[in-house]
């Protein structure tokens, strides 16, 4: 048999062995899509939440809770605008201090006098607190410059929206997390139950038995990509705004960079316990930081660099890229370069050092 026939017959096998898992295909296939439904659903587009406050029982609260729950000024410009949502209720002092420290309220107002208490480190308590005070100030008598009131515009650019974020961060997750699960415990799996250690007895050549591996997961990505991306856009609309090719590409890239780090996690571990500490150990930190479920530039400043070179940023950066903003080539050559030296250097390394007793 020709090297190229017996590559292909271990690509086969592993297919096999693949397809002979249901919880394998299940975590494949089946769970990303769960997933972006429950994502998508608890984050679908919808009318902007009110705003919740509480107003503390004493003199003036009545009238307080009279004037936040009046209707907006018509034709006034943004935070007049927003409002005229507001769900005011009158509570005890302490109650009122409970509900804002449980997120039941985003700001509490005392009415004599008048104290707006509210926690500056939550952006909606800071954005309430102005809407609150733009609409108390208008309920006694302010009037604003006539510039101020200027036509609005409310637009939803395309991809804007988080179910357009989420799904290319689950595509990423999905390519780490079979690499590293469905590439580096298999090996580790298969090293003690002394199955490594036949195969070497045969005649195949021993990088031929790694490769095999990593062509599985080509195979595999042939029907992962197109399920999962058509689904986003038969559910949620989600476009594809760049090319195709481009996009096959980078998952392509991102399919080597993580099958590559399997192959060097369990390139010398002996045991399953110690192959899934080192899997948790790569995986958790780009869980965390490459921006799966919400932006990585969350992050301070100081972290970026170290975040910029993590395989899974360079992954998702790219694929929103190409499936958001329609990228070309050439903006997304950084992360690309990231992902091809990711995998180029953690399949070397794991060659030479792989252990096959």
């Amino acid at each position: 048999m020709t090297d190229r026939g017996a590559l292909w017959q271990l690509t086969l096998t592993r297919w096999r062995m693949f397809l002979r898992e249901p919880s394998a295909v299940f975590w494949t296939f089946g769970f990303p899509i769960l997933l972006s439904i429950a994502l998508g659903v608890a984050f679908r587009n919808r009318p902007p939440e009110p705003v919740r406050v509480a107003i503390e029982a004493g003199e003036g609260a009545e009238a307080l809770r009279a004037a936040l729950d009046a209707p907006g000024v018509a034709g006034a410009g943004g935070a007049a605008g927003a409002a005229g949502a507001v769900r005011a209720t009158i509570e005890s002092r302490e109650a009122a201090r409970q509900m804002l420290r449980s997120g039941k309220v985003s700001v509490v107002v005392a009415p004599s006098p008048r104290v707006y208490r509210f926690d500056e480190t939550r952006p909606e308590s800071r954005l309430a607190r102005l809407v609150i005070d733009d609409k108390l100030q208008r309920a006694a008598g302010r009037v604003d410059p006539a510039d101020a009131h200027a036509d609005e515009e409310r637009v939803t650019e395309p991809g804007a929206r988080y179910i357009d974020f989420l799904l290319p961060g689950l595509i990423g997750m999905s390519l780490m997390s079979s690499g590293m699960w469905g590439i580096g415990y298999l090996i580790v799996e298969m090293r003690t139950r002394k199955l490594v250690k036949r195969m070497v007895a045969t005649p195949m050549r021993r990088g031929h038995f790694l490769l095999s591996f990593v062509f599985m997961r080509m195979l595999v990505l042939v029907f992962e990509l197109p399920i999962l991306l058509g689904f986003g856009r038969l559910v949620f609309g989600v476009e594809v705004r760049g090319s195709f090719v481009l996009l096959a590409g980078v998952v392509l890239l991102g399919a080597v960079a993580f099958s590559g780090l399997g192959l060097l996690v369990a390139s010398r571990a002996e045991n399953t316990q110690t192959a899934g500490g080192l899997i948790n150990l790569v995986m958790l930190p780009m869980f965390m930081c490459s921006g799966v479920f919400f932006s990585s530039q969350n992050f301070p400043p100081e972290l970026q660099p170290f975040i910029r070179v993590l395989p899974l940023t360079a992954l998702n950066d790219a694929l929103r890229a190409v499936i958001n903003e329609g990228a070309s080539a050439r903006a997304i050559a950084a992360p690309a370069l990231v992902l091809a030296v990711c995998g180029a250097v953690s399949f070397t390394v794991a060659l030479r050092i792989f252990r096959w007793r």
